[in-house]
């Protein structure tokens, strides 16, 4: 009995420590490249390379992104599977959920982007014009979401992350960006 509980013990333990290079290993940063080693911890995951790898619903910032972009990238972690509510985020950063421009304002904020939490009609004139090199945000008066570092940060389709491999059409949208991103 003491052996089997020993056994039981030592395997789980290494499954544990396989785990971070276990969810890493189908990547979707680049097509053909079946294992993308984790190079950084739980908390601030990262991944070789230029594009956000997602592995159930977590997204890893890519280490050649600015440290602004993983920044926005790991805090939008914080909050990827909370429940949508409407409103949520705006009276204050933590809440039990968030709405689209809650979460999205919250991302920012996590990078010291936004001092205060903005609705989507804000976003739509927020920052510069156009697509951002690593940060995109499409923002109208009823909805807003953005693509950092090639990855859809979203509430809409959002299960069970708001990180989401998936693009959508930007029609409709004022097109931003933070500048010098």
């Amino acid at each position: 009995m003491r052996n089997l509980r020993t056994t039981i013990t030592a395997l789980t333990l290494g499954m544990l420590i396989m785990a971070p290079s276990a969810l890493a290993s189908d990547g979707g940063a680049s097509p053909g490249d079946p294992t993308i080693p984790v190079i950084s911890t739980p908390t601030t995951p990262t991944v070789p390379g230029t594009k956000v790898v997602i592995k159930a619903g977590l997204a890893y910032a890519p280490a050649a992104a600015p440290d602004k972009v993983k920044q926005v990238i790991w805090a939008g972690n914080k909050i990827r599977s909370l429940r949508y509510i409407w409103g949520g985020g705006h009276a204050a950063w933590l809440a039990k959920g968030y709405d689209c421009s809650g979460s999205v304002s919250y991302a920012l904020h996590g990078a010291k982007l936004l001092n205060q939490p903005l609705v989507s009609g804000e976003l739509a004139s927020w920052g510069s014009r156009g697509r951002g090199a690593w940060i995109t945000i499409y923002a109208n008066g009823g909805h807003v979401f953005m693509v950092v570092a090639g990855a859809r940060f979203d509430t809409s389709g959002a299960s069970p992350s708001r990180w989401q491999r998936d693009m959508r059409s930007g029609s409709g949208y004022a097109v931003r960006h933070p500048a010098g991103l």
